[in-house]
């Protein structure tokens, strides 16, 4: 018999007790490195091309910088009437990254002398230059309404960027996007979320040079907007704008509802009455302060 168990034996029978080894525990496993193509450079930075004349193929890009529900959609088809403007779907390209796979890859760029910031951006100006070479046309716009939220990046990215501000009154933004599906959006998380947008719109606007144009001015007097618009853009006021109809605007993206319609007819829907001072959040006054919407 083994002197351990015999020695347990003996001590259990006098005292009611056994000894038994204390288990070590385990040191915790470290988390699992995330992937190589994951990670971001060392030392990343984001900043302007350092050689402006090869990183960047577009020349003085036009960046529509709106809310959600603001009417950015209508701008856009009025916008790729014109014909030296291409105003393309929303791209969403500031969601596209690059990743560096291997050790060697990341070596080649960092002595080429690429952030991997660098190396993003020449992805995004290839990407946004291709929709405006394949046009035909001379001027690009972009629309995408999460642009708001990278206004800094892209004014970093394209330092001969053009800004355009569209405001809507922030009541008819929560309003719309929370009747373009209320089961899913309900009025108490439209403030909030709306209001994110609405934010940096204005963090753009205080830092950036623009011309600012609203929607409800757009609608009730499209063509003396566009004259502005045009004139800021410098190219001539063409009255097709005002026929986006007429033409074939490309794919639409979920979520557009019933705007495919209204533009392929050549109609919108005249802006909604501004609200009364009372029906407004107090979560939205300041905003609604800063753009001259509540005195």
């Amino acid at each position: 018999m083994n002197w351990r168990y015999r020695a347990n034996a003996t001590l259990e029978g006098l005292t009611g007790y056994t000894l038994t080894r204390r288990m070590r525990k385990e040191a915790p496993k470290p988390p699992p490195k995330p992937p190589l193509e994951s990670k971001r450079l060392p030392g990343d930075a984001v900043r302007p091309p350092v050689d402006g004349a090869h990183d960047r193929l577009l020349r003085a890009p036009v960046f529509l910088l709106s809310s959600v529900r603001s009417g950015s959609t209508l701008l856009r088809v009025m916008l790729n009437s014109h014909s030296r403007i291409h105003s393309p779907i929303e791209t969403h390209f500031r969601r596209v990254t690059v990743g560096l796979g291997t050790d060697p890859v990341r070596q080649a760029m960092d002595l080429l002398g690429h952030t991997h910031s660098d190396i993003e951006h020449i992805v995004w100006d290839r990407l946004l230059h291709r929709e405006l070479s394949r046009s035909g046309k001379q001027v690009l716009a972009e629309k995408t309404p999460s642009n708001v939220f990278a206004w800094r990046r892209i004014s970093t990215c394209w330092p001969d960027a053009r800004f355009v501000f569209l405001l809507r009154h922030p009541m008819s933004i929560v309003q719309s996007w929370h009747e373009a599906d209320p089961p899913k959006r309900p009025m108490e998380e439209a403030v909030p979320r709306t209001l994110s947008y609405m934010t940096y719109l204005q963090e753009a606007r205080t830092h950036l040079e623009g011309l600012t144009l609203r929607y409800e001015n757009l609608v009730a007097d499209p063509e003396a907007e566009l004259r502005r618009l045009c004139a800021f853009l410098d190219v001539a006021y063409e009255p097709a704008m005002l026929s986006y109809g007429d033409k074939d605007h490309g794919a639409f993206v979920k979520g557009i509802g019933d705007w495919r319609d209204k533009i392929r007819a050549g109609t919108v829907v005249a802006a909604r009455p501004l609200p009364e001072a009372g029906e407004i959040p107090e979560a939205l006054h300041e905003i609604c302060r800063q753009w001259d919407y509540l005195r």
